[in-house]
């Protein structure tokens, strides 16, 4: 399954309530990544039960993969991805290359997102982006190249997700830009669909100036 422009981070919430958030992306169009956090309650088991039965839909993957260990138990948990708040070791991205994941380690500085891109991850993830222009990725790209693909992770929601591509990101993460907490809390499905149709249209309205660029 192709991988999503835009990922949705779940941290701190359990199965039943990333379940109703899966069936809430099924009904929509642009958000086809879910990641669960580690730093979760039973990380592991909640990403086997929810990759065995949306998978075919939805791209399951881990997030806050720090050490090699955890990036081995996501993996056998069905982790189709792994994101990390920090680079990963030569030995993690090699794993996620033997075995089809695709590796987002986080960095910051052009050095450490060389450094990354030259190692072999496939995408890299900007933390946290909202520190920064949501420009900097074209000006990251500007003497590194634009094959290296960038991901912005940190503030990015449904008034800015437009302005992160625009401003070079490939790709972006969201964990609150996306869906209000207590709505996810709540298990209230009618809130949490008005929460994406917002987020959808917003990216739709994006989509919709760039074709007509094009």
């Amino acid at each position: 399954m192709e991988f999503g422009k835009v990922t949705l981070i779940l941290r701190g919430y359990n199965y039943k309530q990333i379940k109703n958030i899966c069936e809430v992306l099924l009904s929509g169009k642009y958000i086809k990544n879910l990641e669960i956090t580690l730093n979760s309650d039973d990380p592991y088991t909640v990403i086997d039960k929810i990759s065995k039965k949306y998978s075919d839909e939805l791209n399951i993957g881990a997030g806050t993969v720090i050490t090699f260990d955890q990036l081995r138990k996501a993996h056998k948990s069905g982790a189709k991805f792994a994101l990390s708040p920090i680079k990963m070791s030569t030995d993690m991205l090699n794993y996620c290359k033997d075995n089809n994941i695709i590796s987002i380690p986080g960095a910051y500085s052009p050095s450490e997102i060389k450094e990354m891109h030259d190692l072999g991850a496939n995408i890299i993830k900007v933390f946290p982006s909202n520190e920064l222009s949501l420009s900097y990725a074209k000006k990251v790209k500007e003497p590194l190249g634009d094959e290296i693909n960038l991901m912005a992770v940190g503030g990015i929601n449904k008034d800015n997700v437009g302005e992160a591509f625009r401003g070079g990101y490939d790709y972006v993460g969201s964990a609150g830009g996306i869906f209000a907490k207590k709505n996810i809390l709540d298990q209230n499905i009618e809130k949490l669909a008005e929460d994406l149709q917002g987020f959808e249209e917003k990216l739709e309205a994006y989509y919709q100036k760039l074709r007509e660029i094009k």
